[in-house]
C-alpha cells in the first residue's frame, strides 16, 4: 500500500467517524444538561417544601398557651410576613413564628424546635435570597444564595446557606377560603444557559 492509498483510506475513515463523533458529543452534552436539570429541580423541590413546612406552622400555639391567652387577638401579621424586594435580584423574603409543639418539630436547617431555640416563646424561621458569599467581588455568579434564617439555643438569629444558583424568590398572598395561602415563584440559574421557574401555593394551618 502506497502513501495515497493510505491518505485515501484515512480521509474515508475520517468521513465515516466523524458523524459518529459529532452525535457522541451532542448525546453528552444534552445527558449533562439532563443531570442539571434533574438536580436543579431537586435542589427547587427541597427548598419549596422546606418553605412550605415552614408556612404550614406559622402561628402554631400551643394548647396551655391558647388556653391563657384566649381571650387575646394576634395579628397573623405577628406569626408571618413578607418582606417584598429586599433581596438578591429584588427577591423576597419571608419571617414565620410559632409556639413550639409538645411534639417533636424541625427548624429550616433541621435543629429540633425546643424551649432554646425561642425568643419571646417563639420561634422563628427566616428565607431570603443574598449574594453568594464565597463569591469573590465582581466575579460571575450563578445567581444568590438562598438563606435559612432560624434561632440557635441561645435565641440569637443565625444565618445559613441552603443552596446557590437561585435566580428570583418571591411570595404572594392569595385569597383563601380557610387560612392564609402564598403563592411561592422560585427561579433557579446554573449561570450560562439553564433558567428554570417553580412554583408552589401552601397555605397556614394555624392562621385565619
Amino acid at each position: 500500500m502506497n502513501l495515497l492509498e493510505c491518505l485515501v483510506g484515512l480521509a474515508l475513515s475520517l468521513v465515516l467517524v466523524a458523524p459518529l463523533i459529532k452525535n457522541s458529543g451532542e448525546f453528552i452534552a444534552k445527558q449533562i444538561q439532563y443531570e442539571k436539570l434533574q438536580s436543579m429541580t431537586a435542589e427547587a423541590d427541597r427548598a419549596l417544601e422546606l418553605i412550605g413546612r415552614a408556612i404550614r406552622m406559622a402561628g402554631y400555639r400551643n394548647a396551655h398557651s391558647a388556653i391563657a391567652s384566649i381571650n387575646q387577638n394576634s395579628s397573623s401579621n405577628t406569626y408571618i410576613q413578607v418582606h417584598k424586594n429586599n433581596g438578591y435580584r429584588g427577591s423576597d423574603s419571608l419571617i414565620v413564628k410559632q409556639e413550639v409543639s409538645q411534639g417533636v418539630d424541625f427548624d429550616c436547617i433541621g435543629n429540633t424546635l425546643s424551649k432554646e431555640r425561642t425568643k419571646n416563646n417563639l420561634a422563628q424561621q427566616g428565607f431570603l435570597v443574598d449574594r453568594q458569599a464565597s463569591a469573590p467581588k465582581g466575579a460571575k455568579v450563578n445567581g444568590g444564595s438562598l438563606i435559612c434564617q432560624s434561632l440557635d439555643r441561645q435565641g440569637r438569629i443565625q444565618n445559613t446557606t441552603l443552596m446557590n444558583g437561585i435566580h428570583h424568590l418571591s411570595f404572594e398572598s392569595l385569597p383563601a377560603s380557610a387560612g392564609k395561602a402564598f403563592k411561592i415563584k422560585l427561579e433557579m440559574t446554573d449561570g450560562v444557559s439553564m433558567h428554570q421557574k417553580f412554583e408552589r401555593t401552601f397555605t397556614a394551618r394555624n392562621l385565619l
